[in-house]
């Protein structure tokens, strides 16, 4: 079970990181100069390979139980924020996501953009894909590493997101426009649902609390997690439909986030993501289980209780007009 969802979930999620990165490299070398954009995309593949190799090796000498920790909150706040993006565009409230649009905006802004000429050729192209790549890839780099760390299968990680990236480039390299036939937005449901189902697990057992039915327990947390969705888009599709009835504004109200540098922003995303109270009470459940994991079998259900009872609380919260 645990080699199948790892499968799974690093092909689905690498796919989906690596059609959002294209989008944009297609955009750079269509809209400014196809070299320059394909050096800026290999430049960072080679940085992320440079990442992977080197980091590797550092999380098994990680304490497992730490390991679990750190992966299992990354991953859940991570699986969250696309388990929160999805459950709102199946119901109406976020616009789907649509690749050929984002790729006509980044169309029309690259071709306004100045630039000059540089040993790279156009530098704007070049360092538009180099960040997209780059940026997207660490995702995939997070979810390929923690993922092979905590079960031992590195190697097997690499190569399904290896595997899933080749497929996209591949793929983009002959169609030469966005991909827009893949079904992301039902690939980012499912991948919400699985890392958010890991990290729920990996994140319990990181505060010293083991899960009695071991492995087993996958399988519950997953339909928890499952049925809250279908609950949650059940319910705010008849509130979207609702407020389109009546003629009031959709929209949601999701807490800001902070403006800060890129590279604190970049950190700021992968620990508390797009919504703070949520990450703030996750914390919180956290530091209550590890106080009185000793005292009742039953905390080990505590997290879970906790992230479902206020995933749910906030969606309906910031879609009440």
């Amino acid at each position: 079970m645990h080699d199948l969802a790892l499968i799974v979930s690093v092909f689905l999620a690498s796919l989906v990181e690596a059609v959002e990165a294209l989008t944009i490299v297609l955009a750079a070398g269509i809209g400014r100069d196809w070299k320059s954009a394909q050096r800026g995309a290999l430049l960072a593949m080679v940085t992320l390979v440079i990442i992977i190799g080197s980091l590797g090796p550092l999380l098994t000498q990680v304490p497992v139980d730490l390991l679990h920790l750190i992966v299992g909150l990354l991953s859940l706040v991570f699986g969250l924020q696309w388990l929160r993006k999805a459950i709102l565009r199946s119901s109406g409230f976020k616009a789907l996501h649509d690749e050929e649009l984002i790729f006509e905006r980044e169309l029309a802004d690259i071709k306004q953009a100045t630039s000059k000429k540089t040993f790279v050729g156009d530098w704007y192209a070049f360092t538009l894909s180099y960040k997209a790549v780059l940026l997207e890839g660490i995702e995939v780099a997070f979810i390929v590493l923690s993922f092979g760390a905590l079960q031992g299968k590195i190697l097997v990680a690499s190569l399904t997101g290896l595997a899933a990236v080749l497929v996209v480039v591949l793929a983009g390299a002959f169609l030469r426009k966005p991909l827009t036939k893949v079904p992301e937005n039902a690939m980012k449901f499912i991948v919400g649902l699985v890392i958010s189902t890991f990290g729920v697990f990996w994140v319990t057992q990181g505060t010293g609390v083991y899960w009695t039915l071991s492995d087993l327990s996958l399988l519950p947390i997953f339909l928890t997690f499952a049925a809250l969705s279908f609950v949650l888009v059940l319910v705010l599709k008849q509130r979207h439909k609702q407020y389109l009835d009546s003629g009031k504004t959709v929209s949601t109200k999701l807490a800001k986030a902070p403006k800060l540098h890129f590279i604190v922003q970049f950190i700021y995303d992968f620990l508390v993501g797009d919504d703070w109270p949520t990450a703030i009470l996750l914390y919180l459940a956290l530091f209550t289980s590890y106080l009185v994991g000793n005292l009742n079998s039953l905390v080990q259900w505590f997290v879970l209780a906790v992230v479902v009872t206020f995933t749910g609380f906030r969606l309906l919260r910031i879609t009440k007009n």
